[in-house]
C-alpha cells in the first residue's frame, strides 16, 4: 500500500513537469510527515550520511574533465584521426562518426557531451560532404549514447553508489560490451551507406594517418591514463577522476592551446552548476530509497516475484521493459537512482550477477536516451541539427533497432559483461 502511495505521489508530481530532483525530496518529506514515524532529524542526517561516499567525488571531476575536452579541441583532432583511418569505407564520415564517438566516450562518461562534442564538428561536415542530414543526425544521436557504457561512465559511478558495487569492476565490464555496440552501430552505418551509396572519402596514406594520430594522441593517452590507472590499482576510480581533469586541463590549456586561461572559469562554473544538479539529484534520490528500505518495499517485491515463480529470464525481461519505458520520461541518472535500489535485491535473489545487472541497466538507459519524448541526446541532437524532435527520430530509427538487438544480447549472455573483470581478478 505504502508502495502505490509513494509512487503515485512522484507521478503526480513529475507530471506537473517539477524537477525529478524537487519531486523526489517533496515525496520523501511528504511521506515521512504524514505515514511513518521516522523522526525528522533522521532525514537531515541521511541527506548528510548519502553524499558522504567517496566515490560520488568521481561525478564532479568526470563532468570537469568532460567540459575541458569538449572546448579544448580534443574532439576535432579525435574526429580527424577517425576519418583517417576509416574515411574511405563506405559512409566513411559516418563511420568516422561512431570511431570518434568510441574514442571521446572513453574519455568523457557522459553521452549528451559526447554528442554535442562530436556532434557539433562532424555534422556539418557531413552535410558538406553530400550525404543526406537524416543519416549524420542518426549515426551521431545514437553513437553518443556510447557515452555512458564505454568506461569512464557517470552513470557507471551513479549505480555502483545506489547498490555498493565495485565501480572498479563496473568499468572493466563496460569494456567488451562497449566496443561491441560500436562495431554493431558501425556497420549498420556501413549497411545503410552501401545499400544507398554515399559518398567515401579518399583513402588518407600512412604519413597522413600517422599526423593525424600524433595531433590527437594527447586525448588518447587520457583513455590510458584512466584506464591503465585502474587496471594496475595505481588509483581508485575517485583518483582517475581527478587525474583526469587535471590532466584535461593541461591538454586543452597548454599543449593544443585552444582554450585560454581567461576561459578556465566559465568551464570550471558550467561544470560547478552541472554537478549541483547532480548532486541534489543524488541526495533526495538517496532520501527516497531510505524510505523505500525502511518501508521494505523491495524486499516484498522480490518475494512477491518469487512467489509467482517469476525466474531470471522473465525477470531481465520485465526489468527492460520497465527501464525503457521509465526512458521515456526521465534521465539515466534520476532512473538510475530510483530503480537501481529497487530491482537489485530481486536481482540478487534470483541470482543475477550485480556487475551484469548494472550493465544492463546502463544499455537501456542509452536505448532511452535515444528515443521520444526525453531522449536527451534526441535534444541535443535537434539543437545542432536544427530538426524537429519527429524528424529525429524518423532518421535514428535504424541504429534505435541494433541498440535493441544488442540489449538482448547483453541480457541474455551475461560473459560478454563479466569476462573481463574475471579476467582481470577484479570479481
Amino acid at each position: 500500500m505504502s508502495a502505490l502511495i509513494i509512487f503515485t505521489l512522484l507521478l503526480l508530481l513529475m507530471l506537473t513537469g517539477m524537477p525529478i530532483s524537487i519531486a523526489l525530496g517533496l515525496t520523501v518529506l511528504t511521506f515521512l510527515f504524514t505515514m511513518t514515524s521516522v523522526p525528522i532529524e533522521a532525514v537531515a542526517l541521511k541527506l548528510f550520511t548519502g553524499i558522504e561516499k567517496f566515490e560520488i567525488m568521481a561525478i564532479p571531476f568526470f563532468i570537469l574533465a568532460g567540459n575541458f575536452l569538449t572546448h579544448g579541441g580534443v574532439a576535432k583532432r579525435m574526429i580527424h584521426f577517425a576519418s583517417s583511418m576509416v574515411g574511405h569505407w563506405y559512409g566513411g564520415l559516418g563511420l568516422a562518426g561512431v570511431l570518434a564517438c568510441a574514442l571521446f566516450a572513453a574519455v568523457s562518461g557522459s553521452s549528451p557531451a559526447t554528442v554535442v562534442a562530436i556532434g557539433s564538428i562532424l555534422l556539418p561536415a557531413m552535410v558538406k560532404a553530400g550525404f543526406p542530414k537524416s543519416f549524420g543526425a542518426g549515426v551521431i544521436t545514437t553513437s553518443g549514447g556510447l557515452g555512458i557504457l564505454i568506461p569512464p561512465s557517470i552513470v557507471m559511478v551513479m549505480y555502483a553508489v545506489a547498490t555498493n558495487s565495485s565501480v572498479g569492476a563496473l568499468f572493466m565490464a563496460g569494456v567488451i560490451p562497449g566496443l561491441l555496440l560500436a562495431g554493431f552501430l558501425g556497420f549498420t552505418t556501413w549497411f545503410r551507406a552501401r545499400k544507398y551509396d554515399y559518398p567515401r572519402q579518399p583513402k588518407a596514406d600512412f604519413t597522413v594517418r600517422l599526423k593525424a594520430f600524433r595531433d590527437s594522441v594527447w586525448g588518447l593517452l587520457l583513455i590510458v591514463v584512466v584506464m591503465g590507472g585502474i587496471y594496475t590499482g595505481i588509483f581508485t576510480p575517485t583518483e582517475a577522476a581527478a587525474m583526469s581533469a587535471v590532466y584535461a586541463f593541461v591538454v586543452a590549456v597548454f599543449v593544443y592551446k585552444d582554450m585560454g586561461l581567461k576561459d578556465v572559469p566559465k568551464v570550471l562554473l558550467n561544470s560547478a552548476s552541472m554537478s549541483a544538479m547532480l548532486l541534489y539529484i543524488i541526495t533526495n534520490a538517496v532520501m527516497f530509497s531510505f524510505i523505500m528500505t525502511n518501508e521494505q518495499i523491495p524486499q516484498a517485491l522480490a518475494e512477491w516475484m518469487l512467489a509467482q515463480g517469476m525466474g531470471p529470464i522473465v525477470f531481465l525481461l520485465a526489468v527492460n521493459v520497465l527501464l525503457l519505458a521509465a526512458g521515456n520520461f526521465m534521465e539515466p541518472s534520476s532512473i538510475t537512482l530510483i530503480f537501481a535500489p529497487i530491482l537489485f535485491p530481486m536481482a540478487i535473489k534470483l541470482g543475477i550477477d550485480p556487475i551484469h545487472f548494472g550493465i544492463l541497466m546502463v544499455v537501456n538507459m542509452e536505448v532511452g536516451m535515444c528515443h521520444p519524448p526525453v531522449g536527451l541526446n534526441l535534444y541535443v541532437a535537434s539543437g545542432i541539427t536544427k530538426m524537429g524532435i519527429t524528424e529525429l527520430t524518423v532518421a535514428v530509427w535504424p541504429w534505435l533497432l541494433t541498440m535493441l538487438v544488442f540489449l538482448a544480447l547483453v541480457t541474455y549472455w551475461p560473459a560478454m559483461s563479466l569476462w573481463l573483470p574475471r579476467a582481470m581478478g577484479m570479481m
